[in-house]
């Protein structure tokens, strides 16, 4: 049974003081942006001071580390990962124990980083995806719907800090299937005027935001495109012992495209619905791919062939989504995400946008692998400052629940 750090226990001045200060729109906030993909690398944390709100919001990231997920955790995830079925104990118990052990990672983190949780304004906590079920993807369901866990209040409580998170719901609630939320902070942080820019980002899932140079709300797009490292990993972690993920495209850099199973992995109605779209490893996973293998008889593919074809789909698919937007428009292409370090992927994504700038969202000054957990820390100073935005036909709202430490 692991062991987390108790509850933080402020005074009740302190706890008031505290949400006073987090409510002020003219005070400076240190929020902490908590992010943990579908790729169960594990918990990225960003301590981010901000400033202003809506278009005027300036962000500092002071300071950023991803604590690793040990091969417990992610075993314990994987057991009830994007499963129809599922055991409900292992469920409700497990929705505890993440956010007993964000809290404790947390915690670790800030006292490394010499930081007093009383001059925290909040946790952003996008938690755990455990299933993502829009009705695209289950044209059977009543609603839309998306689960993460990592409850909210026990990470409050654990930390004394006071918390939002389960951002999703909103969204879904305002009429979106709750992904991708990339958009709302990209709006804010990466805007600029007279400059067409497409922020990629490849975790799990790929998905980009496409933000117009004249700053309209009403022409930004935002959407998933289909895998982006998902499958990748998937199938190295079934076939290569001791490793979860391609490191440096090498595997694939060691194969060849096989065009019958690129073909197979195409044959599929999510790629030609229309924007705005979401997806997960509900849908690719590996039985999607033994799927397109048998369909195209390609099981005898060599494992190296078959991941430069699972590599080239995603950027395929990425680039060919994105082209859809840049026809007419000068564009700027900014990478972020695990796969912006897959060196065969990145030029892959190249190839197929010729012509198209394309860079690493560092170069906007930003840590491409904090990008997320910085977007949902940016969603939250929203939220406390009572102001709502709109992008594409989602009408106007705040994101995420609150959760007081006391």
């Amino acid at each position: 049974m692991a062991r987390f750090a108790k509850p933080s226990k402020p005074t009740y001045m302190k706890k008031n003081n505290a949400l006073l200060h987090a409510f002020n729109p003219k005070s400076k906030k240190l929020i902490v942006g908590l992010m943990s993909g579908t790729s169960l690398d594990g918990l990225d944390i960003a301590l981010c001071e901000f400033s202003g709100y809506g278009i005027k919001t300036k962000c500092r990231v002071r300071a950023f580390e991803t604590v690793a997920y040990t091969n417990e955790v992610k075993k314990r995830i994987r057991e009830v990962f994007a499963q129809p079925l599922v055991d409900f104990q292992k469920l409700s118990t497990l929705n505890v124990y993440i956010a007993q052990l964000h809290a404790n990672l947390v915690l670790q983190t800030l006292k490394k980083w010499k930081v007093r949780t009383e001059n925290i304004t909040c946790l952003a906590s996008h938690g755990q995806t455990v299933f993502h079920a829009p009705q695209s993807l289950f044209p059977h369901a009543d609603y839309n719907s998306t689960l993460q866990i990592g409850d909210g209040d026990h990470l409050a409580v654990a930390t004394g800090i006071l918390t939002l998170s389960d951002f999703r719901q909103k969204h879904i609630a305002a009429g979106g299937e709750g992904a991708p939320l990339a958009a709302y902070g990209d709006y804010l942080l990466f805007t600029k005027k007279n400059e067409n820019r497409i922020l990629v980002n490849v975790g799990g899932i790929a998905n980009f935001t496409f933000l117009p140079g004249n700053g309209k709300t009403k022409e930004v797009i935002v959407s998933d495109t289909g895998p982006g490292n998902t499958l990748l990993d998937q199938l190295v972690q079934a076939t290569v012992k001791g490793d979860s993920f391609d490191k440096d495209g090498q595997y694939a850099a060691s194969g060849i495209v096989n065009k019958k199973l690129l073909k197979a992995l195409l044959n599929n109605p999510f790629f030609k619905q229309i924007f705005p779209k979401t997806t997960g490893p509900e849908l690719f996973n590996l039985a999607y791919l033994k799927k397109a293998q048998q369909a195209s008889a390609t099981q005898h593919l060599h494992f190296y062939d078959v991941m430069a074809t699972l590599t080239y789909f995603t950027a395929y698919t990425l680039c060919k989504q994105i082209s859809s937007i840049t026809k007419n428009k000068k564009c700027k292409v900014y990478l972020s995400g695990g796969g912006a370090h897959n060196p065969t992927l990145v030029d892959a994504i190249k190839k197929n946008l010729s012509g198209i700038s394309v860079e690493n969202v560092q170069k906007l000054g930003f840590n491409p692998d904090a990008k997320e957990a910085i977007l949902f820390a940016t969603l939250a100073n929203e939220t406390l400052g009572g102001h709502t935005i709109s992008i594409g036909n989602v009408k106007p709202y705040t994101l995420g629940k609150i959760s007081l430490p006391y």
